[in-house]
């Protein structure tokens, strides 16, 4: 099977040949894992056995300067500092009423460059699974219009305000991601989104308010993707086993990435409750196991994870969260990936 054709066959809850795999790592160590086995980006992800490639159309509507000590600017105009992305300046709508929301200076989607999208995706000669799409992080961007506490808060006391919000967050990225899908939907095979709604110890929000402020707008999104014949996959860190039913119930494909370490997300009980009605990516410990650990018990741990989640399709191996940290030890995901490829085959 082509990569391509393994993960599709995936989606369909069938098993392919082997199990699919997925690397996604900090720009520190991939970086790192590029100088260490003297390889350039392709002949990495070839290395780690990716069986995905992603295609991205950046956003240039704003060409002011970066002020000193902002490493990153969102399309809604959040200047960011600190590491990685960094966290934002201000919270520019935490007091604002309906009215000045529907005023503020929301990106247009006509600003998303998309094209180049296509030849990117054409490049791969549909032998690998393509992720495409608008990365949509409504829920992200709403903490760092309003402030988390207050985004909360307001859920009680203000919802009109709290969906006005989403409505625009949400219309801004369906239009940047339709724009995408109308240049290349027929070179991209899944519709790639991302909101983290878990912590440690559980969801951030309840279902109540999940289901009643957050849930009607990924459906938007997941109604999106299938309108143009997409698989959609929604990244989604922590634990939120109880956010799952509500999920399946508007037809999300795919989740990544499945942390075990996480309250609730233990894997044999979420392979034996959702196993086959939606497609569980990660959950091999980036934590405890690749951080911490040596390739031998690498291999053990990832053996562990194929035995509980391969049978039956549905599954796409990787580790527990997408950013594979600088400090962890090459080798150690090396054995994990090499162990897939060895163990996760079936009959």
């Amino acid at each position: 099977m082509t990569s391509r054709e393994r993960v599709l066959t995936t989606f369909d809850h069938k098993e392919p040949d082997r199990v699919p795999m997925w690397c996604g790592a900090s720009e520190e160590f991939w970086a790192k894992a590029k100088n260490t086995l003297s390889l350039d980006d392709e002949a990495l992800r070839v290395r780690f056995h990716d069986d995905f490639r992603r295609v991205f159309a950046p956003y240039k509507g704003d060409h002011k300067p970066l002020s000193s000590g902002v490493i990153y600017r969102t399309p809604f105009g959040i200047d960011r500092h600190g590491l990685g992305y960094g966290q934002p300046i201000n919270h520019p709508l935490a007091d604002a009423t309906v009215d000045q929301i529907h005023n503020y200076s929301w990106p247009d989607s006509r600003d998303v460059d998309v094209s180049n999208v296509k030849a990117e995706a054409q490049h791969y000669g549909k032998q690998y699974a393509i992720l495409g799409g608008d990365w949509s992080p409504f829920w992200h961007d709403a903490i760092d219009l309003l402030g988390m506490e207050n985004l909360l808060i307001k859920m009680h006391i203000e919802p009109e305000v709290v969906d006005a919000v989403f409505m625009h967050l949400v219309d801004y990225y369906a239009g940047s991601s339709q724009r995408i899908f109308d240049a290349a939907s027929d070179e991209i095979d899944i519709f790639f989104i991302g909101n983290d709604l878990g912590s440690q110890t559980g969801p951030i929000i309840g279902e109540d308010l999940f289901r009643r402020f957050v849930l009607p707008h990924i459906k938007r999104l997941v109604d999106l993707g299938h309108s143009y014949g997409l698989k959609v996959m929604m990244h989604c860190c922590g634990g939120f086993a109880q956010l799952i039913p509500s999920l399946i119930e508007i037809v999300l494909d795919g989740l990544h990435a499945v942390q075990p370490s996480c309250c609730g997300m233990d894997l044999k009980t979420l392979k034996a409750q959702f196993g086959d009605k939606i497609v569980f990516n990660g959950g091999i410990d980036s934590h405890h196991i690749l951080l911490e650990g040596d390739p031998e018990y690498v291999r053990k741990k990832t053996r562990e994870v194929l035995d509980i989640m391969m049978l039956g399709g549905g599954y796409i191996a990787g580790a527990s969260h997408d950013t594979i940290l600088e400090e962890t030890p090459v080798e150690n995901v090396l054995a994990m990936f090499d162990t897939i490829k060895e163990y996760g085959i079936y009959e």
